[in-house]
């Protein structure tokens, strides 16, 4: 499995979590956004991280979601691995 992860992943990712509020469109410029502001919350953030997992073969320990707060972070998490 390849660590390499684009925004559009991480989009698809998150579409398929529950979580994004219908205002909020994914297709923007979401990079820097925190994860609150796009209507997700842990639970939601939990499930997008076992998706990357299943999918990337990057665990994200659920005690580091807290402090990923934006897509930008979590893309750059994964990306350190």
């Amino acid at each position: 499995m390849s660590n390499l992860i684009t925004l559009d992943d991480l989009r698809r990712i998150l579409a398929g979590c529950a979580g994004a509020a219908e205002d909020v469109d994914l297709g923007g410029d979401i990079l820097d956004l925190t994860f609150a502001d796009l209507g997700y919350d842990s639970l939601a953030l939990m499930e997008t991280a076992a998706v990357i997992g299943r999918e990337f073969g990057v665990v994200i320990p659920d005690d580091e979601l807290g402090g990923l707060e934006t897509p930008r972070a979590m893309l750059d998490r994964v990306a350190a691995v």
